[in-house]
Formats: C-alpha cells, sequence, structure tokens
C-alpha cells in the first residue's frame, strides 16, 4: 500500500543554503529540523503536516521551494502551508501564496 501525500508549494526568490532555510522555516515554526543530516530533512508544522526545502541545483540561483506535506488530507496541507507563508512573512521573507504541488 503506498501512502498519498498531500502538498503545497511556497516560492521563496532568494539565495541560501537548505539547512540555513529549514532552520527559519523551524524558527517560525517554533519546531526543530527532524534528519538534519540526511538526504531529506524536514520541519514538522503540525501532526501530519511537515516542511521539505528543494534549492536549485547545480548553483542555479533562486527561487527554491517549501514543500508542505500531509499524509492526512490536503486541507491540512493548505492551512500549514497559509500558517507558514504568513510566519515567513512576519520574519521579512517575500513568499509567493500557497500553491498546489506535486502528489
Amino acid at each position: 500500500m503506498t501512502e498519498r501525500l498531500h502538498a503545497v508549494t511556497l516560492v521563496v526568490d532568494m539565495p541560501i543554503t537548505k539547512i540555513d532555510a529549514l532552520d527559519v522555516i523551524a524558527f517560525a515554526a517554533d519546531g526543530g529540523v527532524d534528519d538534519a543530516r540526511t538526504s531529506h530533512p524536514r520541519v514538522w508544522l503540525a501532526p501530519h503536516a511537515w516542511a521539505e526545502v528543494e534549492i536549485p541545483k547545480f548553483a542555479d540561483p533562486p527561487p527554491f521551494a517549501i514543500d508542505v506535506y500531509s499524509d492526512a488530507s490536503g486541507e491540512i496541507a493548505w492551512a500549514q502551508a497559509r500558517r507558514l507563508h504568513t510566519a515567513l512573512e512576519r520574519l521579512g521573507w517575500t513568499v509567493e501564496p500557497p500553491r498546489a504541488g506535486a502528489q
């Protein structure tokens, strides 16, 4: 049985490393970075919802994507993406509004 993930993407147009972006997301979400030393670090935003960061490869310029996932529902993914969007803008980031991501 495969797990269905619901995804919402936030796009940020600024130069930053993946770990620094995750640290800021963790600060905004009042949490921490899980699996920081792996290929798939994440920040838990709520039960059944987490954020992952996709940085362009091969020194491509920004933007980068913050993918907010939920294994429970699209509504949870959307709610947590909107919450994270607001929190990051309060910290001074310019973030595009949430949009549906890959599933």
